[in-house]
């Protein structure tokens, strides 16, 4: 971690501390295990972050670790596949990940196909990591601040859950069959799956070809347009979370190849979400708020979505958010500039309650992901001024409009019954007494923090008052100290 905040801060040393070598860096995520791995595979898309030598490592956590050695590599093969599936086979793997590795093989038919084999062991291991991170977490808790430590803690939560799933390769061919007929339209390409050969240890698919998406040199060489495809991925990202609400949260360069044309193929559906339909609503209001420049629908909408804490002062949040955007739509600032500003105007921001909601984390990692994609090839790429524009443009059909305005008008119409009807019994409920109010996840965690910390010190002050009586009752000598101690305890309550 001080490697990591030393190499983005750009600094030489912290209290005569050394940020590890690249090679050294990358073997030490490693040497921790398949969970450290994947927390790590969003770093390595951050050209704006870290050094091109950083970067060449790093890059490398996304399918050139080390593969299963012969004997774990024959076990999996021989549960995988008891009968001969193949005419031939490569034990070579082609890309090696955290949770599994990738085979060329060929199939009695002669058709070309990709393989992927779950590592030996990985789920114990996943297992295992995960009791690690909680020990720790439980550890250093009381270090941290009430939103810091819900924060980490959810963090901790979505991911065991996610890393789970993901071992599960049977689970993985599910997500990938939904994922390619909920988008079959979505001018973007997938694998097709071999159901007959597939098992919760191994998937067999269709083999893509195309050049991976930081192969900068391939892409550039073969005068594909970039700005098409990033053009295309957020576009299509925009249709995942805005629309449909079903989303694919990994899409690391390793896991997105260019053809020659300029499609993209979409690969490893492992990490498969779905956007719970009030988070969804609370990114629509966000981007609309974002373009509209309207900071305090921006952070109001930040405190629906669950980034920031009920209680959060709007005003001046809103004049650190107007400051961020200036920042980061300004064209004369490089990439250098904008951070060294940017973490300066986050100093102001330190004691602030900022949060990190489950819902949020994995959205967060695939737009962090998708602009470190960006700066790959555009100098100066990110989010308000290159992604923006293109989820603006996206906001109509997000909030639910048809290609045509007759579609629209039409849906309006077919809606007015179900709007009568509510209205009748909203006045209804009304008149009777049992209109309710619905309060949100953020103004119920505000409430819970505050009665928690009320009830902490209505408890303390009890304590002390029982405390002092059962000191007068072992020994009247203690008559002033008790005393004392109750008054205390008195004044305590009153003046809270």
């Amino acid at each position: 971690m001080l490697t990591i905040y030393l190499v983005i801060k750009k600094r030489d040393s912290f209290i005569g501390l050394k940020p590890l070598k690249p090679k050294e860096l990358k073997y030490t995520i490693i040497n921790l295990g398949a969970s450290f791995i994947k927390l790590a595979q969003v770093l390595a898309t951050r050209a704006d972050f870290f050094s091109q030598e950083y970067l060449d490592e790093l890059k490398e956590l996304h399918d050139k670790l080390p593969s299963m050695n012969k004997e774990d590599f024959e076990i999996v093969y021989n549960r995988a596949f008891k009968n001969s599936s193949f005419k031939n086979f490569d034990t070579n793997p082609i890309a090696s990940a955290s949770i599994g590795q990738v085979h060329i093989a060929f199939l009695e038919n002669n058709k070309k196909v990709a393989v992927k084999l779950r590592r030996e062991g990985i789920k114990q291991r996943v297992i295992a990591d995960i009791k690690i991170i909680n020990f720790f977490n439980f550890i250093f808790k009381p270090l941290f601040s009430y939103y810091t430590k819900n924060s980490i803690e959810a963090v901790i939560k979505e991911f065991s859950s996610m890393i789970k799933e993901e071992v599960s390769l049977s689970n993985e061919l599910q997500n990938l069959k939904k994922f390619s007929k909920t988008y079959k339209n979505s001018n973007i390409k997938f694998p097709l799956p071999y159901e007959d050969l597939c098992s919760d240890d191994a998937l067999v698919m269709s083999f893509e070809e195309g050049f991976r998406f930081d192969d900068k040199n391939n892409i550039l060489k073969n005068n594909i347009d970039f700005k098409e495809i990033i053009s295309i991925l957020i576009n299509f990202y925009t249709e995942q979370m805005l629309i449909k609400g079903y989303f694919h949260a990994d899409p690391h360069p390793g896991n997105l190849l260019i053809t020659k044309d300029n499609q993209i193929i979409l690969l490893d559906f492992g990490m498969v979400k779905t956007v719970p339909n009030n988070t969804r609503i609370a990114i629509i209001e966000l981007i609309k708020a974002a373009n509209e420049q309207d900071y305090e629908s921006y952070i109001n909408a930040s405190k629906k979505l669950g980034t920031i804490a009920y209680e959060a002062p709007t005003s001046q949040l809103a004049e650190f958010t107007s400051k961020m955007f200036e920042i980061f739509s300004n064209n004369n600032l490089n990439s250098e500039s904008m951070q060294k500003l940017a973490f300066e105007v986050l100093e102001s921001t330190r004691d602030l309650p900022f949060k990190l909601p489950s819902d949020a984390i994995y959205i967060i990692r695939v737009s962090a992901i998708i602009e470190g994609l960006g700066t790959t090839y555009i100098e100066n790429f990110n989010g308000i001024k290159d992604i923006l524009p293109i989820l603006k443009d996206n906001l109509p059909k997000a909030l639910g409009s048809k290609d045509s305005f007759i579609e629209t008008i039409i849906d309006e119409f077919k809606d007015i019954p179900f709007t009568i009807k509510d209205f009748k019994s909203t006045i209804k409920k009304a008149s009777e007494g049992e209109l309710k109010v619905e309060i949100s996840n953020n103004q119920l965690d505000y409430l819970r923090k505050e009665v928690t910390k009320t009830l902490k010190s209505y408890f303390l002050s009890i304590s002390l008052m029982l405390g002092s009586i059962i000191l007068l009752l072992i020994d009247k000598d203690y008559q002033q100290i008790s005393v004392g101690l109750f008054i205390f305890s008195i004044i305590r309550i009153l003046y809270k």
